[in-house]
Formats: structure tokens, sequence, C-alpha cells
């Protein structure tokens, strides 16, 4: 799936997981390329849990249900970043839960890009019976480009989760401290920025309410709008409705150094 315009290129590969495999904006490519597994490039959707799941372990209408371990000893960002999706138009994608998900339900991101930003929607729908859930999206966004200067990452949250010896959430929420993060923060009331001094600024808006933030790797930043944090089955879950879905939006918006934001004015 190609969308394209005179500004932006952006090539969604649905065979593997529906994810934006390109994202090039005046010809530079922002996003970490291909790699030999599938969570480390691109920028793909979770579902329907995002983040890590203790264990891979959670509990819904009294029962247990047990994921595989996708990451030992944690399952980790879904089902569908691993599956292959269909088009259902030249912007709408879906994919199956999988057989590993123990619900009836489906994925369906829409796509749509305008002359400085790509919109896009997450759903989760449920086919049968209700369900918990939560959603995101995982970009690894490049630490450098073809041109500019190395990123510097904008970000500012009152609180974030205090984590357990085995990087899930506890629920308690504490001060931040100063970065690198790979941590799960609440509280973001600005928008966070990426900027490529000399080249491009990023503008990141979405209406989730949890933000991970993974910028320890020397190649690559990852800012991640979720519904929850990890662990979200079991700290915070959404439950799913044939009638109500999970839904999710996220904005990428893009400025060239020194140009003004849309609706700036210029003046005082």
């Amino acid at each position: 799936m190609l969308l394209e315009n005179d500004s932006a290129r952006v090539e969604i590969d649905l065979a593997r997981g529906g994810r934006i495999s390109s994202f090039r904006i005046d010809g530079m490519e922002i996003l970490v390329g291909p790699t030999e597994g599938l969570l480390d490039w691109g920028c793909y959707p979770m579902a329907p849990w995002a983040g890590r799941l203790r264990h891979g372990r959670f509990e819904y209408a009294r029962q247990s249900f047990q994921m595989p371990l996708s990451l030992p000893p944690h399952a980790i960002h879904g089902t569908v970043h691993q599956r292959a999706w269909e088009a259902e138009s030249e912007a709408c994608a879906s994919a199956g839960l999988g057989h590993d998900w123990p619900f009836s339900g489906r994925a369906v991101q829409n796509f749509a890009l305008e002359e400085s930003a790509l919109r896009l929607r997450l759903e989760i729908h449920s086919e049968g019976e209700s369900f918990p859930a939560s959603l995101g999206w995982h970009p690894w966004f490049l630490r450098e480009l073809s041109r500019g200067e190395p990123a510097e990452l904008s970000f500012h949250a009152r609180a974030m989760y205090a984590r357990s010896a085995d990087a899930i959430p506890t629920g308690e929420k504490v001060d931040v401290p100063e970065g690198p993060w790979d941590d799960c923060f609440v509280g973001v009331d600005s928008a966070p920025e990426i900027r490529w001094p000399g080249a491009l600024k990023l503008r990141l808006v979405s209406d989730a309410s949890h933000w991970v933030v993974y910028d320890e790797p020397a190649h690559a930043i990852c800012v991640e709008p979720m519904t929850g944090p990890p662990d979200a089955l079991n700290l915070l879950p959404v439950e799913v409705h044939p009638d109500r879905p999970l839904v999710a939006e996220f904005e990428l918006q893009w400025e060239r150094e020194g140009e003004l934001s849309p609706g700036d004015s210029g003046g005082a």
C-alpha cells in the first residue's frame, strides 16, 4: 500500500504487520528500515494490547488467559504486528486478532496523507463477546536523517509509572527523572516533538492517554501513544463490545526548518 504527495511518501507493508515500512518527507527517510525481526523497525500498530503483558497472563470475566511469551518472560505488543493485513481500500486495512487471542475480533487501520501531516486511526472490534484491550503505535524514528543535525526530543509529562524489577509498570505514579527513558508517562499536556535541526520538526499528536518513550538506543527514538500503560489488560483495560470498538488516532505533523506552524501568523 502506498500513499504519496508532493512532500511525502508512505509505504505500508501489509504482509509484515500492516506497518509503515518507509516514511519519506522531502526525500528524507525518518523511520528505521527493515530488520530480521518484527519489533524494532518501521511504525507498527499494537493491538489487542500495547507494550508488555506481564508473563503473558491476564484475567477477564473470572477466567485466566495465557498468551504466548513473544518476548520472554513476557508477551509484548499484541498480535497484529505479526500478522498479514488485508487492504479494504486504498487507505484502509484490517487484520484478525489471530488464533492466539482468545476472543473473536479484528483490527482496522485508516491512513490519510495530507500536505504536512499523516493521520492514522486504529480500531479494535469485537466480532462476538466483549473483551479487554488496549492499543497504540510503535514508531522507530531515526536519530539521524540524510541531512540536518541529530534528533532532539521535546517531551514533558507530569508523572511516570514506576516499574518493577521485571520492567512492568506497578500502577504507582512517580515524578519524572532525567532521561534517557524506557518508561510510560501520563499527563502529557503538550504534543511531543522531534526536531532534526536544519532539516525537519515532527509534532506527534494523539488522543491516547499514555505515552511510552524509549530513547536509550543510539540509532533511534521511539515515542509511542497508547490507550493504557504496558500490562494494561491487568492494570487499566478498556472493554471492547460488538457495538463499541476501542478507537484512537495519531497524527504526525511536520514542519520544514524555518517554516511557521499551521495557524501561526508570525505576529505578536
